[in-house]
C-alpha cells in the first residue's frame, strides 16, 4: 500500500459507486423539496448499506444487506437513544465495535468490516442532540435510508441475466460463527481501540469520542497484518489532514438544498471507485463528504473548529489502531 502508487484494478467499480451516490444523494435531494433537509440528511447514511459484499452477484448482495441493514438500523438507534448521556455514548461505542467486529470477523463480511456500525453509533448521538431529532423520528429515517439503499442496491435483478445467476445459500456467504487465531487478533485489537479511544474522548471532549475510535478500526481494517497496519494508519493521518484541507474550500461556498446533495452524491461515487486502489486518495474525498453530513444535519457546516478538531482525533485514532499493530508477530516469525 503505497503513497506514490496505486494498487491493482479488481475490476470496475462504477456500479456500486452509482448506487452509494444514489443512496446518498435521492434522500438529500427529496427531503430537501419536501422542506425538511435534516431527515434527508439522517436518510442518506443508509447509503453505508450498499458498501458491503460490493464483490458479490446482486442475488447474493440479496441475501446479505438486509442483516448488514438491520445492523445499521440497530447502530443508529441505540445512539440515538443514548444521546442524552455522554456516559452512556461512551460504553455504547465499545460495546458497538466489540459486537459489530466479532460478528464481522465471526462471519467473514469482509470490507468494510465494523467501521460503520461504529461510525453509525456516534453519528447518531451526535445529530440528535444538535439537531435536536426525537430518537424515534431519526431511527425511522434511518431505516427508510437503508430501505432506500437497499432496493438501489438490488436495482440490477431488472435485468433476467442478472436474475438467473446461480445463488449461494446464506451459510456459504456468511460461513461462522467462527474466530481463528487471524480474526481474535483483530478483535482484540478493535476492543483495545475502542476503550482507549472512548477513555480518551471522555477527557477531551465526549461528543469527538466516535471519531477516534472509528478512526482506529478503520486503521484495524479486516486484515490481521502488522505492516498493513502502519501503511493505513498513514494513509488515515495524510488522507484526513489534505481532506480538510478540500472541505475548508467547499466550506467557503456553503453549499446547500439540491446543490449538497449532487456534491455529496458525486463524492460518493468517486470515494467507492478510488478506496480499493488507493486509501489516502480516498479519505481526502471521505473527510469533507463526512464533515459536509455530519455539518449540515447539525447546523454546523462551514466549522474549521470541528475540522480541526476531527483532524486531532484522526491522529490519535489512527495512531492507536496503527499502534495496535505490534500485536501481530513478525512477518519472520509467522513463516
Amino acid at each position: 500500500m503505497s503513497l506514490f502508487a496505486f494498487a491493482p484494478s479488481r475490476g470496475p467499480r462504477w456500479q456500486l459507486g452509482l448506487q452509494a451516490a444514489i443512496g446518498m444523494a435521492v434522500p438529500i435531494a427529496v427531503m430537501t423539496l419536501l422542506g425538511h433537509p435534516t431527515l434527508g440528511y439522517v436518510a442518506a447514511s443508509g447509503a453505508f448499506t450498499v458498501l458491503f459484499a460490493g464483490a458479490a452477484p446482486v442475488v447474493d448482495r440479496a441475501r446479505v444487506l438486509p442483516i448488514v441493514a438491520a445492523g445499521l438500523i440497530l447502530s443508529g438507534a441505540s445512539g440515538a437513544f443514548a444521546a442524552v448521556n455522554p456516559w452512556l455514548v461512551g460504553v455504547g461505542i465499545i460495546v458497538v465495535a466489540i459486537v459489530s467486529a466479532g460478528l464481522a470477523f465471526g462471519f467473514r463480511l469482509g470490507p468494510p468490516g465494523p467501521l460503520f456500525f461504529v461510525l453509525m453509533f456516534g453519528l447518531s448521538a451526535q445529530v440528535v442532540v444538535h439537531a435536536e431529532i426525537a430518537p424515534l423520528v431519526y431511527t425511522a429515517a434511518i431505516a427508510s435510508g437503508c430501505a432506500f439503499s437497499f432496493l438501489v442496491a438490488l436495482s440490477p435483478l431488472l435485468i433476467r441475466r442478472v436474475r438467473s445467476h446461480p445463488a449461494r445459500p446464506l451459510a456459504a456467504l456468511l460461513p461462522g460463527p467462527a474466530l481463528d487465531a487471524a480474526s481474535r487478533m483483530l478483535l482484540l485489537r478493535v476492543a483495545i481501540v475502542a476503550v482507549l479511544g472512548v477513555l480518551l474522548g471522555l477527557l477531551v471532549d465526549p461528543g469527538r469520542t466516535y471519531w477516534i475510535v472509528g478512526a482506529a478500526v478503520a486503521v484495524i481494517g479486516v486484515t490481521a497484518d502488522r505492516r498493513l497496519a502502519f501503511q493505513r494508519g498513514l494513509h488515515r493521518m495524510l488522507g484526513t489532514v489534505v481532506g480538510v484541507g478540500v472541505y475548508a474550500l467547499l466550506a467557503v461556498l456553503h453549499p446547500q438544498g439540491l446543490w449538497i446533495a449532487l456534491l455529496l452524491g458525486l463524492m460518493q461515487f468517486c470515494v467507492e471507485v478510488v478506496v480499493v486502489r488507493h486509501y489516502a486518495l480516498a479519505l481526502v474525498l471521505i473527510t469533507p463528504l463526512v464533515l459536509l453530513l455530519t455539518g449540515a444535519a447539525t447546523g454546523q457546516i462551514g466549522s474549521m473548529d470541528v475540522a480541526l478538531e476531527r483532524i486531532i482525533d484522526t491522529l490519535v485514532g489512527a495512531a492507536l489502531g496503527a499502534a495496535s499493530g505490534v500485536l501481530h508477530p513478525r512477518a519472520s516469525a509467522r513463516e
